[in-house]
């Protein structure tokens, strides 16, 4: 049926004007985003060091009211999302379809694509988390608060694991791959521009060119800032950790094992400039070589873990957890504790520190994950993109958990570690782990590795998420001249991560982060329905013999 004929279905659209500068600072960029966009980043910033105490206060407020208030909305949106994902990869017909033109070839090779994916996305977060998480749950879980077994026991190890991976597995790489699917599927086939806005046209057509579309892009850009802080907070936190680990002394701690203000500085400094510097390079420089680098560091520390650690005990604690976590995926996920019950309260307090934390961190980084999982995926088949960024990264995940976690789980059940793991704090977890299994001199050296390790992923993370920053404000252009910008979102991820670590640490920055990323959520949920719609749509007109991409359509027109 062609085109022509009122009773067949429309061609996509394959056009979305969006209006940028044509010269001064703005030159290339849409000001009614990248302006207002600038304006709450600036404000969330002067607010927290101006005003403290009242941020402290607003923010106390709010993770008692709002964030429990959406606890059940982040639960079952990350949940649909998986069950999108795999619906979309399994089926025959919408598993074939390209991200890109009939035919087209991926640019990256699968290992460099696989080195980008961990490069940008939760690279740092597998560090701090790859002994805090396990030996966290391995405390206090919802099994050890219900009173089924007991804290810190043998019978506590199962499921320790199994919340670790129901946290780091297909919730937080489904949110990624389909945030990345919609984005790239509508850009590399329909010529859209590489944007968030974009994602939504299946549904709302034209007049996301204006003020709706300007709404998307300006929400993802303020989610996408808050929710690297995040991760750079964290990042810096460990960071400095290690070189105090490392005999740069005294003055980086303060007395209850959290960051002094100047070794903050000091960390910002290094990190942000080096992150500066490499997004300046673009993604096919920088960030490609260094993404490689911390992929073969990341190796050797496994390998050492695998060598010197508990990697028996890891091996069999991997087989356990994933039948654990496969075979009670579904309640798991759908699981909404209430405060009813003599230990209700307990429970959801748990789950809000856990659960709902993770689903908005990974929802706020999926416009930054997921535009830059697109940039270099074009050309694979969604069912290859999807078991792509779903499977073999949950994979790794789960293996690198349970061998750094699993030795320091291990090293405090036979008594070597005689309690200095697990009462240290989170950010010195994995050093006190390398103390207890290897001599001081080769401990020293591999707390020397993990400092570069965390500073590549940090530079990867934050220069990353600049790029896709400025490519949101740019209308989806990738290669215009942005130096001055960069330089900008550069100055205020440090500005954010800085005076949230002060003003009250990894919590206060955690806490923004949550609320941030609520507007997102429904950006999300919208782009989950969009890109469903988009592809059932293109089964049809393949049906119909009505073109599907932007070459089909130009071509039609002839």
């Amino acid at each position: 049926m062609s085109s022509d004929d009122p009773k067949g279905i429309a061609p996509p659209l394959v056009e979305l004007p969006i209006s940028t500068a044509d010269r001064g600072f703005y030159d290339g960029f849409s000001r009614q985003v990248t302006i207002p966009a600038k304006i709450i980043v600036t404000l969330i910033i002067l607010w927290a060091i101006f005003f403290p105490v009242s941020a402290n206060e607003t923010l106390s407020a709010a993770n008692s009211t709002i964030i429990s208030s959406f606890a059940g909305w982040y639960v079952y949106l990350v949940a649909a999302l998986i069950a999108i994902c795999a619906i979309l990869a399994i089926f025959p017909q919408t598993g074939s379809l390209r991200i890109g033109y009939a035919g087209e070839k991926p640019e990256f090779s699968r290992l460099s694509w696989f080195a980008m994916l961990f490069g940008a996305g939760i690279g740092i977060g597998l560090l701090t988390y790859s002994t805090g998480e396990p030996l966290s749950h391995f405390s206090e879980n919802p099994d050890i608060i219900r009173g089924a077994v007991q804290a810190q026991s043998w019978d506590a190890v199962r499921p320790a694991f199994v919340y670790t991976f129901l946290h780091w597995g297909f919730a937080a790489w489904g949110t990624y791959a389909l945030v990345g699917l919609a984005i790239g599927y509508v850009a590399y086939r329909r010529d859209l521009p590489l944007t968030i806005r974009s994602a939504l046209v299946p549904l709302f057509g034209k007049t996301m060119s204006g003020f709706g579309g300007h709404v998307v892009d300006v929400v993802a850009v303020v989610a996408t800032i808050l929710g690297v802080a995040v991760t750079m907070g964290l990042g810096v936190e460990q960071f400095v950790v290690g070189l105090s680990r490392v005999g740069l002394g005294d003055w980086l701690l303060n007395p209850d094992g959290s960051s002094s203000l100047p070794a903050i500085a000091l960390a910002l400094a290094i990190l942000v400039g080096a992150s500066t510097l490499s997004a300046l390079s673009g993604v096919g420089k920088g960030i490609k070589w260094l993404s490689n680098l911390n992929l073969g560091l990341s190796f050797l520390l496994l390998l050492l873990f695998a060598i010197m650690g508990a990697g028996l005990f890891a091996l069999k604690l991997l087989g356990q957890g994933i039948a654990d976590y496969i075979g009670h995926f579904i309640p798991l996920s759908l699981t909404l504790f209430s405060d009813e019950g003599p230990v209700g309260e307990q429970l959801v307090a748990w789950q809000l520190d856990w659960s709902v934390f993770y689903w908005a961190w990974w929802i706020a980084f999926s416009p930054f994950v997921g535009m830059f999982i697109a940039r270099i995926s074009r050309g694979r088949t969604i069912r290859e993109y999807i078991f792509g960024v779903v499977l073999v990264p949950s994979l790794v995940c789960f293996i690198w958990m349970t061998l750094l976690g699993g030795t320091a789980i291990a090293l405090e059940l036979n008594g070597s570690a005689g309690g200095t793991i697990v009462n240290a704090t989170m950010a010195d977890q994995l050093y006190a782990t390398l103390a207890v299994i290897l001599d001081p001199g080769t401990a020293f050296a591999v707390s020397g590795m993990i400092v570069v390790l965390l500073m590549t992923y940090l530079v990867t993370s934050t220069d990353s998420a600049i790029l896709i920053v400025n490519t949101i404000n740019g209308a989806g252009d990738t290669e215009g001249e942005h130096r001055k910008h960069i330089l900008f979102w550069g100055a205020a991820l440090a500005a954010v991560v800085g005076s949230m670590l002060v003003l009250g640490g990894i919590e206060a920055i955690r806490i923004t982060m949550i609320i941030g990323a609520l507007p997102f959520s429904f950006v999300v949920a919208l782009m989950a329905i969009s890109i469903v719609k988009a592809i059932c749509y293109d089964l049809i007109r393949k049906h119909q013999g009505v073109p599907t991409t932007a070459v089909g359509v130009a071509a039609d027109k002839k």
